[in-house]
Order: C-alpha cells, then sequence, then structure tokens
C-alpha cells in the first residue's frame, strides 16, 4: 500500500470515528434543549395565567363598579324627576297665587275716581306742587317715585318726602274723602338686591318693595289715617310700567302706587266689613 493509500485510510477512519461520536452526544443535546424550552413554555403559561387571572378579577371588580354606578344613576335620576316634579307643583301653584293676587287687584281697582270733585281738585294742586308725585283725576290712582320716598336699596322714607305723604293724608283726612280706603302698593325695577346691607334686611326686591309699602303706611298712619282704613302690597319687579331697558324707565318702575278705594271694594281678601265686627 502507498503512502498516499494508507494516509487517505487514516483520514477515512478519523472521519467516520467522529461522526460515530457525534451520533452519541446529539440525542442528550436535544434533551437538554427540549427540557429547556419545555420549562421556558411553563413559565410562560404560568405567567400568563396569573395575568389571566389578575385580569378576570379586574373585569369583576369593574362589572360591579358598574353595576353599582348604574344604580346610583338610576336613584340620582329618580330624585332628580321628583325634585323637578315637586319644583314644577310649587311653581304652578305660586304663578295661580300670583295670578289669583293680580286678578283680585286689577278687578276691583277703580274704574273711576272715588273722590269728590273738590278732594280732586286738591290732588291735582299737590302734583302741581311736586312734580315727583302723579295723580290720575280718572281713577284717582297717586304715584310717588320711590327715589322721592327713599334712598337706594332703603325703606326709610326720607325726611323732606314725610312733607308730601303728610299734605297726601290730610286731603284724606277730610270730610269728603275720610270714608275711603288706601291701598299702599310698592314697586322696583329689574336690578337684584346685592349690597349685603340691602340683602341682610329685604333678601328680595318683592321684600323690599313690601317693605316700603309698609313705611309709606306707617307714615299716613302718623299722619292721622287710621290703619283700619289701609292696606298693603308689594310687587318687587313683576308689574313694570315700562321695560327696564334704560335708567329712565327704570325710575318709572322704582314707585309706590295708592290706590283710593270706595268702601265696598274688597281687594285680595280685604273685607270692608271687619271693622264693623
Amino acid at each position: 500500500m502507498s503512502r498516499y493509500s494508507r494516509t487517505c485510510l487514516f483520514v477515512g477512519l478519523s472521519m467516520m470515528a467522529a461522526a460515530a461520536m457525534g451520533c452519541r452526544h446529539a440525542p442528550r443535546n436535544a434533551l437538554r434543549q427540549s427540557q429547556l424550552r419545555a420549562h421556558q413554555l411553563y413559565q410562560q403559561n404560568r405567567a400568563l395565567a396569573m395575568e389571566r387571572g389578575s385580569v378576570g378579577m379586574q373585569t369583576s371588580q369593574i362589572a360591579a363598579e358598574k353595576a353599582r354606578l348604574e344604580q346610583l344613576y338610576l336613584t340620582t335620576k329618580q330624585n332628580l324627576d321628583s325634585a323637578n316634579a315637586r319644583l314644577e307643583n310649587l311653581q304652578a301653584s305660586s304663578g295661580q297665587m300670583e295670578d289669583r293676587m293680580k286678578h283680585l287687584l286689577t278687578a276691583n281697582r277703580p274704574s273711576h275716581n272715588p273722590l269728590s270733585d273738590d278732594a280732586t281738585l286738591r290732588m291735582k294742586r299737590l302734583r302741581e306742587k311736586h312734580p315727583e308725585f302723579e295723580f290720575d283725576p280718572q281713577t284717582g290712582v297717586s304715584k310717588f317715585s320711590t327715589d322721592l320716598l327713599f334712598n337706594s336699596g332703603s325703606d326709610e322714607i326720607r325726611p323732606e318726602a314725610m312733607r308730601v305723604l303728610g299734605e297726601f293724608a290730610s286731603i284724606m283726612n277730610q270730610t269728603d274723602a275720610n270714608h275711603l280706603n288706601v291701598l299702599v302698593s310698592g314697586h322696583t325695577d329689574d336690578r337684584p338686591v346685592s349690597r349685603k346691607g340691602t340683602h341682610d334686611k329685604h333678601v328680595d326686591n318683592v321684600g323690599l318693595s313690601a317693605h316700603r309699602s309698609l313705611s309709606v303706611l306707617r307714615a299716613l298712619r302718623k299722619s292721622g289715617i287710621p290703619e283700619s282704613r289701609m292696606g298693603v302690597s308689594g310687587y318687587g319687579m313683576h308689574q313694570p310700567v315700562e321695560p327696564n331697558t334704560t335708567e329712565a324707565s327704570r325710575s318709572k318702575n322704582r314707585r309706590v302706587e295708592i290706590y283710593v278705594l270706595a268702601p265696598d271694594s274688597a281687594v285680595a281678601g280685604w273685607d270692608p266689613d271687619s271693622s264693623l265686627r
């Protein structure tokens, strides 16, 4: 055998031996890799299962919270609907009362002047003497601007206004007028009561107008008109004579009206026979 042939044989045998050794180690390595992969998959599946359980718990909690909020919404909606229904009923009742009051007042306002000709003439002279005082000779209705009678937001009559009220009371106390009744009605403009000092005392415009009517009644009582002949009302901003768009119109809406009524007039529940009992 030649040297070349021997070399080739040696190389071939070596390769066969190496191949035989590789075949014995290959299954063991594959097994280890499979075990490692299986362990990794187990850990991943375990982590996924835990995460799935956590998600399931969160889903249950969210579902429970959703149910709670839905029930809260239904309860709140029912309470709101009930409150709105009560508010509508109150508003309807208030509107009916206001309409009834307006009807009683307007239905019984004098369509003619109950004052005698002499008393009417004296009222006209009072109007000429005091431009802020208005008098309608057709109905006998007198009007005082509250800017004349009161400072802003106040129900205390200004000293200079007491003279006008005194002269008015003097006319109403004379023989040809002392059998007539007097209704004092207060009105304001649309500006809400905002100053704290005013709000603490009057709360709103209706209160302010009513308190001003009372002040006028008390002034007339001091001037000699018996309280049994007088009544008061306060309408706040709800019966304007002009739209509250300018200061001039607001000034006209701030007023105290005095209705002179015949003895048999019944206004806002006023019983004309109560003084006889």
